[in-house]
């Protein structure tokens, strides 16, 4: 029995450590953001934290952590000793860009919605954690094109880590294969879209989606992002569900990078307000929730058993293993 305590507590100090880091770099940013302190603080945090969330995607992705951990405290420390501008926006991608990452690959199977939505709440934590970091690196930047950079390197990190977990594209069957490419249509839709609107598009049209934009920033604080809406979360909802259920939901959920991207670099922008900010993830996240439940239902309409106990039952048998959120994936 003695024994047993002992490896259980032993396996706990890593974890404790990792949490108490993570914080004491939180605490470092908060404190440069009011401000108090040295200006030191927030490079000491970004460094802390960044190298925290490395630790914890090498080990959650059956890495070496310690290696990579150690790696990238150790970069961080020469950022900050050498204060270039071009290192420092370098280690905000890199911040940016892991927090994203690993916001995705922490979550674990959700038998119910209400679990899917913990489940998001997890990874937009994480994301706004990686955003704080990223902002302390205090890099010179061209936000538009920071924004799609760290949105294609998250959703190819998080691509290549589900296709070892999915088995390759051998594992993703007919119903994958057609998931993904919606996903990937709603996607390319909805940067597209933006693009196509913020460059061609006609003063009346921009300005009658500027109205809306305007009103909602006026009397509700904010406006929610559009791509972590429609798609990050929906997808991580609908993946995560899934995921209790068949495999293939980790290909919904690399989606899911589409919420954690913009969250991880949502404090690029000097012009919005930090309060605004927080109101945009919040909306952003609750009518991605809305979203998600419609997804989750129509699925089950059209592919679950029919009648209240069939999907009771349906819900309590769902239980494809998967390691728990401190373990290793691989």
């Amino acid at each position: 029995m003695r024994g047993r305590l002992t490896r259980i507590g032993e396996s706990r100090v890593p974890i404790l450590g990792w949490a108490v880091a993570v914080l004491a770099g939180v605490g470092c940013l908060v404190a440069a953001m009011v401000p108090v302190g040295p200006d030191v603080l927030a490079g000491v945090g970004s460094v802390t934290v960044t190298g925290a969330f490395t630790w914890a995607l090498a080990a959650r992705t059956g890495g070496r952590p310690i290696l990579f951990g150690t790696l990238a405290v150790a970069c961080g420390v020469a950022v900050l000793v050498l204060d270039e501008e071009s290192l420092r926006t370098g280690a905000a991608v890199m911040s940016c860009v892991i927090s994203g990452v690993l916001g995705v690959v922490a979550t674990i199977p959700a038998k119910r919605f209400l679990d899917s939505a913990r489940e998001c709440v997890v990874a937009i934590g994480i994301a706004a954690i990686g955003a704080l970091a990223t902002a302390g690196f205090e890099p010179t930047i061209d936000l538009l094109r920071f924004e799609y950079v760290t949105l294609v390197l998250v959703l190819g990190g998080c691509f290549g880590v589900v296709y070892r977990l999915g088995a390759g594209f051998h594992g993703l069957g007919r119903r994958g294969i057609a998931t993904v490419l919606i996903g990937a249509v709603v996607l390319a839709i909805t940067l597209a879209y933006a693009e196509l609107l913020r460059r061609y598009g006609t003063p009346g049209l921009v300005d009658n989606l500027l109205d809306g934009v305007r009103w909602s920033r006026e009397n509700l604080g904010a406006f929610p992002r559009p791509i972590e809406t429609v798609l990050g979360v929906p997808a991580l909802v609908w993946g995560t569900h899934m995921r209790a259920r068949r495999r293939q939901g980790w290909w919904v959920c690399a989606f899911g990078a589409a919420a954690t991207a913009p969250v991880a670099n949502s404090l690029m922008n000097p012009a919005i307000a930090l309060s605004e900010v927080v109101l945009s993830v919040t909306y952003g996240l609750v009518v991605g929730l809305v979203i998600g439940y419609v997804v989750v239902r129509v699925d089950l309409m059209l592919t679950g058993p029919r009648g209240s106990r069939a999907r009771r039952a349906e819900e309590e048998a769902a239980a494809r293993p998967e390691p728990s959120r401190t373990s290793a994936l691989l």
